[in-house]
């Protein structure tokens, strides 16, 4: 489990807390404590997410009995979703992302289509450095996608397959925006030859590779988001271990919605709202180290200076992605052998 999904477990949990300490002035149970009619809504997520807090959290302020249920990461989920649509697994869901959203736009598995799928969080996936590897070592930093293929930074980056990651799979896709589709194999395979490392999943390179992970890593450049600088401030909080380089983010957005033939879209509809919320979105970039799509809604200050988002990120649209995807894919494991 990754340090992002402990601090969202921890932080899902005070969100339960305090939507149960405040279910007299919610749309909560009734003073029984007997949910909506007993009526039980389920809701499918992917395998990061932390099902008994969150459960807990939103029963008490929809006043449904909510389950919670995984389906392996956002590609399986998607597929799962697909394959499942005339049964459907749960009522609604979230944490399909634009990677893959559009599987379930083309096999129109989500009520209300297109329309009916909510965008709850949104983050950039971008190289971070360890600026102080760097200085000690008297060379230049990075800063853009072509210098990780430079001869100067061989064999000091880590990046993440896009075949098995969600954010690798982000990154590949940022490289697509960047270069076109005639020229981003050719950009992974000079990667490729200048000894960039890949790994299977985020924990791995940023925990396990990153020389600011908390480990024994070596590696000072890794694929992460531009929130995680934000994450290694130091103890006043006026300075940040890690940088993000914001020319090499592209968007990641996570959605929710209700599922054609769900046994009951009236819970459905509620969970996802309360996803919408502003107790929810308040709670989502302390929790979940990600932006919440709610613009009014609490981010931390330091935010704006340690973790901004990219003003110009490296962006295909949904249905560009679904077309392009699975050839990508091929072209880049073709260039680069991984």
């Amino acid at each position: 489990m990754s340090t992002h999904a402990r601090t969202l477990i921890s932080g899902i949990a005070l969100v339960a807390a305090a939507g149960l300490a405040l279910t007299g002035c919610t749309a909560g149970p009734s003073p029984e404590g007997e949910t909506k009619g007993g009526e039980t809504v389920t809701l499918i997520v992917h395998n990061s997410f932390p099902n008994d807090e969150f459960a807990a959290a939103a029963s008490a302020a929809t006043g449904y009995n909510v389950e919670v249920v995984a389906a392996g990461d956002g590609g399986e989920l998607a597929s799962q979703l697909v394959l499942t649509q005339n049964a459907p697994l749960a009522d609604a869901f979230f944490g399909v992302d634009n990677v893959y959203v559009s599987r379930l736009f083309d096999a129109d598995v989500i009520e209300g289509g297109e329309a009916g799928a909510k965008a709850v969080t949104q983050s950039a996936t971008c190289i971070n450095i360890d600026p102080a590897w760097f200085a000690a070592k008297g060379i230049a930093e990075p800063s853009s996608y072509e210098d990780l293929a430079d001869e100067k930074y061989r064999g000091l980056t880590v990046l993440l397959d896009p075949s098995t990651s969600s954010t690798g799979a982000s990154f590949l896709i940022g490289t697509v925006a960047k270069f076109g589709e005639s020229g981003f194999a050719d950009y992974w395979s000079k990667l490729a030859a200048n000894d960039a490392r890949i790994e299977q999943g985020w924990t791995e390179a940023y925990n396990g590779q990153f020389t600011q992970g908390g480990g024994d890593g070596t590696f000072p450049i890794v694929l992460s988001y531009s929130s995680s600088p934000a994450w290694t401030l130091s103890e006043d909080g006026t300075s940040s271990s890690t940088k993000a380089l914001l020319d090499t983010c592209s968007s990641q957005i996570e959605y929710a919605g209700v599922l054609q033939n769900a046994s009951n879209q009236a819970g459905a509809q509620a969970v996802v709202d309360y996803l919408l919320s502003t107790e929810f979105q308040n709670t989502i970039a302390d929790t979940m180290y990600v932006y919440p799509t709610n613009t009014e809604a609490a981010v931390p200050e330091e935010w704006s200076e340690f973790a901004p988002m990219p003003s110009a990120p490296n962006d295909l649209s949904p249905a560009e992605i679904g077309k392009g995807r699975d050839t990508w894919l091929k072209n880049w494991s073709a260039a680069t052998g991984w």
